[in-house]
């Protein structure tokens, strides 16, 4: 228990020294560490990545299921696992009503028996649509949101214990600057400047060494999310051919139904 209660002290005392560092910031009164160049282009690019990609994902899925209610509702099923509703589209609800009309006109005069072709057509086409969806999904949304979800998180979060490190290290930095000044003067604590100072530095170099250790693996994720590129590029080569045969397909089946309807 005393080491919990250590722990959320020592805890609750970093966070603090964060949000007056951070605040001293904010009013210009302290100086803050910068990102060597590297590291900040590539963290510009993994955001402008992230940013995009959320983008695209919305509008891809937006593009794919154009209400919204289902797009929530796909949304939840994915978050307990359960198998989405397969919905008819509404090209098929339109055939299916064309098809009924038809055969209450009845398939013996010209429109009835026209209202019957069209509508098995638009129910094909229904169908060839959902298709396309279901490829576009797998083979393009699933992976990018994937990358959000798993990779940009772990980004996000590395980023975030970064800037903590970041703050550590600023905060210890003008301790020591404060120690310094304190050289040659009386303690109001009754411990002697240069203890103050040589216990200052020793926190500066851990505080630095952890941030030099944390800028390092933010390096490495922030390289890696460039490098996904390619795997993103192979998806959205996937998604074009998807995309041609599904028009491919489409052409094909309104060619069919124009030769049906002209005979």
């Amino acid at each position: 228990m005393d080491l919990n209660v250590k722990k959320l002290v020592k805890d609750a005392g970093a966070a603090l020294s964060r949000v007056v560092q951070l605040t001293e910031e904010t009013l210009g009164t302290s100086e803050k560490t910068e990102l060597d160049a590297h590291l900040e282009h590539l963290a510009d690019r993994a955001n402008a990545t992230k940013t995009w990609t959320e983008k695209i994902l919305r509008n891809m899925e937006a593009v794919l299921t154009p209400n919204p209610g289902n797009r929530i509702e796909d949304f939840f099923y994915e978050k307990i696992d359960k198998k989405k509703p397969n919905r008819l589209s509404n090209l098929e609800y339109v055939g299916m009503d064309m098809i009924e009309a038809g055969n209450d006109f009845g398939p013996g005069i010209a429109y009835g028996s026209a209202l019957n072709k069209v509508g098995q057509c638009q129910q094909k086409l229904g169908q060839i649509q959902r298709n396309f969806i279901k490829d576009s999904a797998n083979c393009y949304i699933q992976p990018l949101r994937k990358f959000l979800e798993g990779e940009m998180k772990t980004v996000t979060k590395e980023m975030s214990i970064l800037e903590n490190k970041r703050l550590d290290l600023d905060s210890c930095k003008n301790r020591v600057r404060k120690a310094r000044s304190m050289l040659g003067q009386q303690s109001e604590t009754g411990v002697s400047p240069e203890v103050l100072l040589d216990q200052a530095e020793r926190e500066l170099r851990i505080a630095q060494s952890e941030f030099d250790r944390q800028a390092e693996i933010v390096k490495l994720l922030l390289e890696g999310v460039q490098s996904s590129q390619a795997g993103h590029l192979r998806c959205l080569h996937e998604f074009v051919e998807a995309q041609a045969r599904y028009y491919a397909q489409c052409h094909a089946t309104m060619q069919d139904l124009q030769r049906e309807l002209a005979g």
